[in-house]
This record gives structure tokens, C-alpha cells and sequence, in this order.
């Protein structure tokens, strides 16, 4: 089975490199199946033999070290989206939002895990996350960082947070845990999967068999009807890239656009092109600084191909909010 977050590993690629965060994704969201096919193997098995039924299987509130980090962070966000509490013992506001990050741990019983890093006893993690200040909050899903929060924040707002990590690990990647829904809502039993919009299937197999064209116009009627869909978008966006950089020589134009940095064009194709062969952060850095030395119409086309890129990539992937960040200072 193919995930659908990997559908760029597709022959509509034709020969191109996969695109870094989307085969990402992809693969985090069949291990998360596959895991998820496994607990579910193991239960029944456990049933049958007359065991009593396993529980969630992982610790919802764990310390992490630079010893446990690879395992009880990056391994186990690909099956639940992980939160990351980066305090210290000597830290007050740390100590009013850790009891507000346990609570909802234990409280979403299994839609994720919080992870505690005393970043006094484990600064090689600290300084690899860029934390400048605690508390702070990220998490890490898939193996990608999404920053979440920094500062103390009060119990309905983390609340809020925490939902919309759930909705994007689920949507974007795949990942539920093996959780039910928040306390609060009640023990009911986990929403039947929803069928496949056809016209976002149809979409979805026209990328699959290359017709690129045909990829785009039904994208482009799903959100006719939906502007709101947010996978439509990306389907857009990259079947829009992938009719971009067909038939284009990733030599000749990496040349031409490092012999004439005005050349607008030749900027954006090899932008393109650096996304498309997996070097997100060449090509974002590639436009902002293009959009810092353009005016005009020329700056604008620079600025709506960069945001196009965004939407490739995806708004919760911390490149993009660093490319945005930039964006912002050579604009304003």
C-alpha cells in the first residue's frame, strides 16, 4: 500500500529525486500503519490465548535523556505525535505549565506523549533544538520538529495547541496513536475511516500516472467547490512543481542562474529544482534572498513562487517558518 503523503515517489516524478518532507511523510505514515497493524496483531493473539487486553503500550509522561532521546522521541513519534516540556528545576513559570502538560497527557490517554527534558542536565539537546529560553514547548512527529510554544500558557490554551498537533499528525502524517478521543468528550469508539472524496481520488491517480495536466485541473475543481481543502492544496502545488521542472536540465540551469542572479527566471527554476531534489532550505534561502535584491513585479513573482513552495512543503515544517521569518525581514 502507498501512502498518500508519498505519492510524489510516483512515476510522475519521472526520473526526479523525491521530495525530502513529503517522503517523509510518507514513510512515517506506513510505519505508523504498520506499527499500528502489529499492536493490533498482539492483541488479538492476546485475546485468543485468553490475556487480558494490552494497554496504550508506551508511558504517556517519560523523562527523556541524551541517552533515551533517539528512542522515547524520534522512534516513538512515529507512532503518536511527542511533546517536548524543555525545563529546568530552578525555572517558575516551568513549574506552573509541567502539571498543565501532564494533566492533558494523561488525560488524552494515548493521542500523545509528553517528553521532559531538564535542559540543565541534557544541554546537548537544548542546543541542538535552538531552545533560547524556557519553558518551551515543540514536538516532534514523524521524526520533523514542529514548534509549538514558548512561555507558560494557561490550560485552555495549550488545550487548543495540542488538539491542532493532533489534527496535523493525523491529516499530514498518518499518526494517531492508540488513544481514544480527550476524556471530555466521553468513552465512544474511534470514527469509522471516511471514504475518499472521487474527485480527490481522481486527483490523487492522476499525479500517480503522470498526467500532470489532468492532476492540476482536478485539483484546482476540488477546490472550486472546497477552497478550504488542505490536501488539494498540496496536491496542487506539487503536481504545479512537478509540470514546472519536466523536461528541464538541472545543470544548464543551476549555471545559468548562478551566472546572472538577476535572472528572475532562471532563480525560480532552479529553485524548483533544489525542492524537487530534496534541498528545501537551498531553495527557500535561493528566493528570499532573490526577493531581497527585486522590486516590483519582479519581487512579487519571487514572492508568490516562494509561498507556492510553502504549500509543497507544508505550513507546520519548521523550514517554512523559518523561510517565513526571513521572508519578513528582507520585505520589511
Amino acid at each position: 500500500m502507498q501512502p498518500r503523503n508519498s505519492r510524489l515517489n510516483s512515476a510522475a516524478l519521472r526520473g526526479a529525486v523525491d521530495l525530502a518532507a513529503v517522503k517523509a511523510a510518507g514513510e512515517a505514515a506506513q510505519k505508523a500503519e504498520q506499527a499500528r497493524a502489529e499492536r493490533a496483531r498482539q492483541s488479538a493473539a492476546g485475546e485468543a490465548a485468553g490475556e487480558a487486553p494490552a494497554g496504550i503500550g508506551y508511558p504517556l509522561v517519560v523523562d527523556v535523556t541524551e541517552d533515551t532521546f533517539e528512542a522515547e522521541v524520534v522512534q516513538r513519534s512515529t507512532e503518536v505525535p511527542v511533546v517536548v516540556d524543555f525545563w529546568a528545576e530552578w525555572c517558575g513559570p516551568c513549574k506552573q505549565l509541567s502539571p498543565i502538560l501532564e494533566r492533558l497527557a494523561e488525560e488524552y490517554a494515548g493521542r500523545i506523549v509528553l517528553a521532559k527534558i531538564d535542559v540543565d542536565a541534557n544541554q546537548l539537546i537544548a542546543q541542538q533544538f535552538g531552545i533560547q529560553g524556557i519553558p518551551a514547548v515543540m514536538a516532534v512527529v514523524a521524526g520533523q520538529l514542529v514548534p509549538l510554544f514558548q512561555g507558560a500558557e494557561n490550560e485552555a490554551n495549550v488545550r487548543k495547541v495540542l488538539d491542532q498537533l493532533i489534527l496535523v499528525a493525523e491529516q499530514r502524517f498518518g499518526i494517531v496513536g492508540t488513544g481514544g478521543a480527550p476524556a471530555e468528550e466521553g468513552a465512544q469508539a474511534a470514527a469509522p475511516h471516511r471514504p475518499e472524496d472521487p474527485a480527490l481520488a481522481a486527483a490523487h491517480d492522476a499525479l500517480d500516472q503522470g498526467d500532470l495536466g489532468g492532476a492540476i485541473q482536478a485539483y484546482r475543481n476540488v477546490l472550486a467547490e472546497q477552497p478550504g481543502n488542505t490536501e488539494a492544496k498540496v496536491g496542487l502545488a506539487q503536481a504545479e512543481l512537478l509540470q514546472r521542472v519536466e523536461g528541464l536540465d538541472l545543470q544548464a540551469v543551476r549555471a545559468t542562474a548562478a551566472a546572472d542572479p538577476k535572472d528572475i527566471e532562471a532563480q525560480l527554476r532552479a529553485a524548483d529544482l533544489d525542492l524537487v531534489g530534496g534541498h528545501v532550505e537551498d531553495a527557500f534561502g535561493r528566493l528570499v534572498s532573490t526577493v531581497g535584491k527585486t522590486f516590483g513585479e519582479d519581487r512579487d513573482a519571487v514572492r508568490l513562487r516562494l509561498l507556492e513552495l510553502f504549500e509543497v512543503i507544508g505550513p507546520d515544517d519548521p523550514r517554512v517558518t523559518a523561510a517565513r521569518q526571513a521572508l519578513a525581514r528582507v520585505l520589511f
